[in-house]
């Protein structure tokens, strides 16, 4: 429920910054895509973080490297499945009110 409640919240703050929305929770075979959106020419892949409490550190923090490495490998998909647009790999990390977008926060 609270992820679902974030992916919406992330989902509302990047249209308001221009951001179409391409799909939410697309499956592929190396996982799952939690936001597809688009900016520009570029798809990118966001990556949606919420906690209610920083008891246990930030939203942000929860972007291990496992989770990093599995995110490469979806903007690998994507970059295969759609040759002609650049593929960029977002977080969305959201703790209790605030909102943090981080930009081209995944790379090689």
């Amino acid at each position: 429920m609270l992820g679902r409640a974030g992916e919406n919240l992330a989902q509302r703050h990047l249209k308001n910054k221009g951001y179409r929305l391409v799909g939410q929770n697309i499956r592929l075979f190396c996982g799952e895509v939690d936001l597809l959106m688009q900016d520009g020419n570029s798809l990118v892949i966001v990556e949606v973080k919420t906690k209610s409490s920083d008891i246990f550190g930030l939203a942000s923090d929860m972007v291990t490297l496992k989770k990093k490495r599995k995110l490469l490998q979806l903007g690998k998909a994507l970059s295969q499945k759609f040759p002609n647009k650049a593929v960029r790999i977002d977080v969305v990390a959201i703790d209790k009110e605030n909102i943090e977008h981080i930009v081209s926060a995944v790379e090689e």
